[in-house]
């Protein structure tokens, strides 16, 4: 009898130290140098701390922006038979094969800002379109009459590109407004290249530059750094993504840096992890928990008269 007890205590100690629902999972970065990245990341570890998640094991894999990249480490992850892939900020164009892998598989793909695509479950994000809607023209507006501007732009990435392009529709209501150059971001090395780049423009127009466009808030930052050691103290800069640093320049009594939108980068790492709960590991079916295959929250304006609102308390 005393040895079916030591063994009961035996079996339920052990019991006791297996995770309720341990789960692997793999989260492929398009860029983890970018700090929307990093903030998406954060909120997800946030929410597993809060939520008491510490058997779940998470792998993050950097795509170093590379489309190709992006496609090999999905291709990786399904090959391990992960639990869950999540992707963050990428071009999937090139990663179609992989993605089809990974469905074969049964592994269920959440997407962060990266566009819809066949094989997902669902893409949580801002509206681009919306948010470039929102501060293309609060930019035009301020710069005053026959404007001469710089216009940086990315296409890599389905959230800039399209971002770039409401500017471009935007720019056709603005026949006075002068673009003096315009530039495709190397999203490989995005702060030095637009460095670079804005050194060059400053070097050849000077004054003339009214205005910098930029598609997320590091390269309005690499673009105001530039203005700056050339000597153009007026030209007006915006961003797009509402880091504390940007909201913070926004805030700097005459700053050049006037606008940038707030992006809830930390609530789509959270939700993502509410959804992988919900689907992975209590199984309910997808239709059910997902509103959309595209989730978009909200990501207001944020300029010098409402800056204050969006410091962190």
């Amino acid at each position: 009898m005393k040895n079916c007890v030591l063994s009961a205590v035996a079996v339920a100690s052990v019991m006791a130290a297996v995770p309720a629902f341990a789960l692997d999972i793999a989260w492929v970065h398009s860029n983890a140098a970018a700090q929307s990245e990093q903030r998406v990341k954060a909120g997800f570890q946030a929410w597993l701390k809060e939520t008491g998640k510490s058997d779940w094991k998470v792998a993050y894999l950097d795509s170093g922006g590379s489309g190709e990249k992006t496609a090999a480490n999905i291709q990786d992850a399904a090959s391990r038979g992960v639990g869950a892939i999540i992707i963050s900020m990428a071009d999937l164009r090139a990663s179609s094969a992989a993605i089809k892998e990974a469905v074969a598989q049964k592994i269920p793909i959440f997407t962060v800002d990266s566009g819809s695509v066949d094989g997902t479950l669902v893409d949580v994000t801002t509206n681009n379109w919306a948010m470039s809607a929102t501060v293309s023209p609060f930019f035009l507006n301020e710069l005053g009459k026959n404007p001469k501007i710089i216009f940086l732009r990315m296409a890599e990435h389905h959230g800039t590109r399209k971002r770039g392009e409401t500017m471009a529709t935007v720019l056709k209501e603005y026949p006075d407004v002068k673009v003096l150059a315009e530039h495709n971001i190397d999203y490989t090395a995005f702060f030095e290249d637009t460095t670079r780049s804005m050194q060059d423009y400053v070097t050849r127009f000077g004054d003339q530059i009214d205005g910098v466009w930029a598609p997320w808030d590091e390269p309005a930052q690499a673009a105001l750094n530039a203005l700056k050691a050339g000597g153009n103290t007026h030209a007006k800069v915006i961003g797009i993504d509402g880091h504390p640093q940007a909201i913070a320049e926004v805030c700097k009594p005459g700053s050049q840096m006037i606008a940038t939108i707030s992006q809830p980068f930390e609530k789509m790492g959270a939700q993502t992890g509410e959804w992988i709960e919900d689907i992975v590991v209590e199984k309910k079916p997808a239709a059910d928990v997902i509103p959309s295959k595209v989730v978009y929250l909200d990501a207001p304006l944020v300029t010098k008269a409402n800056c204050k609102d969006f410091l962190p308390k």
